[in-house]
């Protein structure tokens, strides 16, 4: 997470231009006339060695030859040529750099070790850079082109972010025919440094920039990404489209799990979670990115549809369908007064069908009475030519009613050469055209998602109704027992014996080697029971003839035994036979779902939960999410599919016990957050019902690994080392530990103690209440860039919060700011100090080299305590702030 020195890129104050050509055509030469021609206000130093002159200026034969400072190299020399450059640049303290020169990893293995060259003279000396391999970088509003497109973007808010040289071309020259405008245009190439969340963590701190798109071919360093992602998405829209979506990855999996989850689902899961909204079409990247610019972003998902042709209004309704949505319904007192407004047979519902012989007349007494209702939350006008009606006329009106509108509006002009004069007006007044009904649908409910998806991140879990007691011992012991006999495949009654050390039911399963003593097992669990071929060979048991249900006598029972055992031989006769399992046969009603997980090897390991039994692979119902899950996301998980309309009760079927089913599927997010060892697990089925819930069969896949937890995750899970039992001055027993979202609560309670003076000491300005968004800042966070210690004290079975301190990582990693907070009831007791001492031992963990935090100037015990802490304070008093600042080791 380094931003470190990406000012220099973006917002450099002189270039040297490597490279630099008096030869048309060539990169060095465009590139010269770009930056020139762009509006660049401060100086651009040409560089080659075999050159005196280039276009009228000096030409440097290196950059350590510029007497004066420079803040960017952009470089086009030959790929071979670079190193020397990036080491010229570390003499010349040059830190930041633009390598457009192509030929590294993307040709093989020289241009890797060429990148890996460049690398590291440039990461010792801390230079930056953009590249290789990339078109360059765009940023109207400073006048710079380091690019070499000819054409300079417009201005605006939205910074763009590709990986496709080619496709930045395309879209700047569209932007300029819609009028759309840019922040910053970036083409990163092949990262061999700066990466895609280097840029979202930099581009997010910018007021310039409102929202992020991205063209996305492949990730590094996943885990940054997604910290960077989840961080800015609160705050600022991020929209992506993913290259590359095959199924390939999934051929060869071992497991029902494996062969559900294709890369592309994971990605799909990944962006979900980390709030980025994913496109499939660069259309609808360029779509979405239009209407950001220009557009209010929709409160919710009610769609009003004005127009003149009932044919586009159908296929406008068929779009929301697709979403799962319906057009809004309007009030009586809407088609009252469109009543007044309309002719008789106008459709009398939304879609608001005014008749194919409307005026511009009609068109903006209809679209202001749809605007003024509170009926909707988005409005699509759309157009087809008639003879009664002016395309252009009617551009105009929509363009006057959409001043100062909070609701986004589309306009859909359908045609050719007719609608020209009306798609350019409306272009010109900030409103979004399209030619089909079905793109403007996908756009709106694109722009909804996006404030839908933050809402659901923003979920207060709801406290699971049982403590999670989990034997992690004895799960480790079982895990390293099959590791220590090279095995990968952990076989159905250990897999079991796994999943119960985390508190998932299992149905008991019993391993016999001869058909008497299956008989002898069966008698004595109860019949009926069933038999399952015991082979670390055999996947598909079903497939091998290999599991047979419903066996009622000890004679049936051996005669199966048998008839599995010659399956099997005939089915693979190099399997490795160890006998059968048997277990009690469930004839309760019930339901069968799938709970598996597997490593990705961009993601770390993935969740599915969907319908099981032997059809999975066919239905194919499943939803994917990434650990760690609590209660919420465990439920949105399971809503995702459509088996858990049935889960919920369907007909006469009485609902299974959701909330149980939501606990194991927390517990089993522990369990592959807590061992990296874990490659697959299977539990297909899984049965619920009613009553219980439990596995029916199991299977685990291991393999040996140096990777700790949770080091193989790409979002920190709940940091338990951090917990830490003591007491105050008075003797209360406390709890430290790290806040987590379910704390919402809790942290209300707290902050109704605080007296004035305590809001303004911790916040800076008075706070009469903390609505649920506010909250969800505090208690919602990324371990990766934030910690908050609270102290917990537990009286009479209920919690409370005592106090808070809490500590921000800066993306730069080399400082950390604090800031604590204790309860009026609890100060005086040592918290405060204690709260201190950790978020110092965490910033120092961290890595960080420098922890501050500000205080007023009136808070004296607490600028106190940092003295006595060995903080440096420095006050500002016309401000009224003190700084306690402390260097780490």
């Amino acid at each position: 997470m380094s931003t470190r020195n990406l000012d220099k890129i973006f917002n450099p104050k002189s270039i040297a231009l490597v490279g630099a050509s008096e030869e048309k055509g060539k990169l060095g030469y465009i590139l010269f006339r770009n930056l020139i021609d762009g509006g660049f206000k401060g100086p651009v130093y040409p560089v080659n060695p075999r050159a005196k002159i280039i276009q009228g200026k000096k030409a440097y034969k290196s950059v350590t030859d510029i007497k004066n400072e420079v803040d960017l190299a952009v470089i086009v020399t030959p790929i071979d040529a670079v190193p020397q450059v990036i080491k010229d640049c570390v003499s010349k303290k040059i830190l930041g750099t633009v390598v457009i020169s192509a030929g590294g990893k993307e040709v093989g293995e020289q241009g890797r070790k060429l990148e890996e060259e460049i690398l590291k003279e440039a990461k010792e000396a801390g230079v930056r850079i953009i590249g290789p391999n990339c078109l360059g970088i765009i940023r109207p509003s400073i006048g710079l082109n380091a690019s070499f497109s000819h054409q300079m973007a417009l201005p605006g808010n939205i910074a763009f972010v590709s990986q496709s040289g080619a496709l930045c071309t395309a879209i700047l020259d569209r932007s300029l025919m819609e009028n759309i405008g840019f922040s910053h245009f970036i083409s990163i190439g092949s990262m061999a440094d700066v990466d895609f969340g280097d840029l979202i963590d930099y581009l997010g701190t910018s007021e310039e920039v409102t929202s992020i798109i991205l063209y996305i071919e492949s990730l590094t360093n996943t885990r940054k990404f997604m910290s960077a992602s989840r961080a800015l998405s609160q705050i600022k829209p991020i929209i992506a489209v993913k290259a590359g979506r095959s199924q390939a990855g999934a051929q060869a999996a071992a497991s029902h799990t494996g062969a559900l989850a294709g890369e592309d689902d994971v990605y799909d899961a990944a962006f979900k979670r980390a709030g980025i909204i994913r496109v499939r079409t660069i259309r609808q990247l360029f779509n979405c990115a239009e209407s950001l610019a220009k557009q209010p972003r929709p409160r919710g998902s009610r769609l009003g549809i004005v127009t003149n042709a009932g044919g586009p209004g159908v296929i406008a309704a068929d779009a929301l369908e697709d979403w799962g949505q319906k057009p809004a319904t309007l009030s009586e007192a809407t088609i009252q007064s469109l009543n007044s407004v309309l002719p008789p047979h106008w459709s009398k519902r939304n879609p608001v069908d005014i008749i194919g012989d409307a005026t511009q007349e009609r068109y903006q007494e209809a679209i202001r009475i749809v605007l003024q209702s509170n009926d909707i939350d988005g409005l699509v006008v759309m157009l087809t030519p008639q003879a009664m009606t002016s395309p252009g006329d009617v551009a105009r009106s929509v363009s006057s009613l959409a001043r100062n509108q909070q609701i986004p509006i589309f306009a859909v002009w359908m045609g050719g050469k007719e609608v020209e004069e009306g798609t350019s007006l409306l272009n010109n007044a900030g409103i979004p055209t399209y030619s089909t009904p079905e793109d403007a649908v996908t756009t709106f409910m694109h722009m909804y998602s996006y404030s839908y998806n933050l809402k659901l991140l923003q979920e207060t879990p709801r406290e699971l109704h049982t403590e999670l007691r989990i034997d992690h011992k004895k799960a480790e012991t079982i895990i390293k027992r099959f590791l220590r006999e090279n095995s990968t495949l952990i076989p159905e009654p250990d897999s079991k014996e796994l999943l119960e050390s985390y508190g998932i039911p299992v149905n008991r399963t019993l391993v016999s080697t001869s058909p008497e003593g299956a008989a002898e097992i069966a008698e004595g669990i109860g019949f009926p029971v069933a038999l399952k071929i015991h082979s670390p060979d055999i996947v598909h048991k079903t497939e091998a003839g290999g599991v047979v249900l419903d066996l009622n006598s000890k004679k049936e029972v051996e005669s199966a035994y048998k008839k599995i055992l010659e399956n099997a031989k005939n089915y693979n006769s190099e399997a490795k036979i160890m006998g059968v399992t048997v277990q009690r046969m469930i004839k309760d009603k019930g339901y069968e779902v799938i709970l598996g997980s597997k490593h990705d090897t961009l993601f770390g390991p993935i969740i599915l939960f969907g319908m099981g039994g032997i059809i999975t692979e066919v239905i194919r119902d499943k939803a994917i999410g990434l650990p760690p899950l609590n209660s919420t996301l465990a439920r949105r998980l399971m809503e995702e599919t459509k088996v858990y309309e049935l889960l919920k009760g369907f007909r006469n079927r009485p609902p299974v016990k959701l909330e149980l089913l939501e606990e194991i599927l927390v517990r089993f997010s522990h369990l592959v957050t807590d061992f990296p060892e874990i490659t697959e697990i299977d539990i297909n089925p899984l049965f619920a019902n009613e009553n219980s819930i439990f596995a029916l069969d199991a299977r685990v896949i291991v393999r040996k690994t140096t990777v700790r937890s949770p080091q193989h995750m790409v979002m920190s899970p709940y940091p338990a080392r951090y917990e830490t039992h003591w007491k105050l001055k008075d003797g209360t027993s406390v709890l430290l530990r790290p806040i987590k979202p379910e704390d919402e609560g809790m942290m209300i309670e707290l902050f109704n103690t605080f007296p004035t003076n305590t809001i303004l000491f911790r916040f800076f300005h008075l706070l009469k209440s903390m609505s649920h968004e506010q909250i969800v800042r505090y208690t919602q966070i990324d371990y990766d860039r934030e910690m908050a210690i609270v102290v917990v004290e537990k009286k009479s079975g209920k919690e409370r919060i005592l106090g808070v301190g809490r500590l921000t990582y800066y993306p730069n990693l080399e400082t950390s700011e604090f800031s604590i907070v204790v309860g009026d009831p609890w100060q005086g007791k040592g918290l405060g100090k204690k709260l201190l001492e950790m978020c110092i031992r965490i910033a120092k963990e961290k890595g960080g080299k420098v922890l501050w935090g500000d205080i007023m100037t009136e808070n004296e015990k607490m600028i106190r305590l940092c003295k006595e802490l060995g903080f440096g304070i420095i006050r500002n008093h016309k401000e009224g702030i003190a700084r306690a600042t402390m260097k780490l080791n």
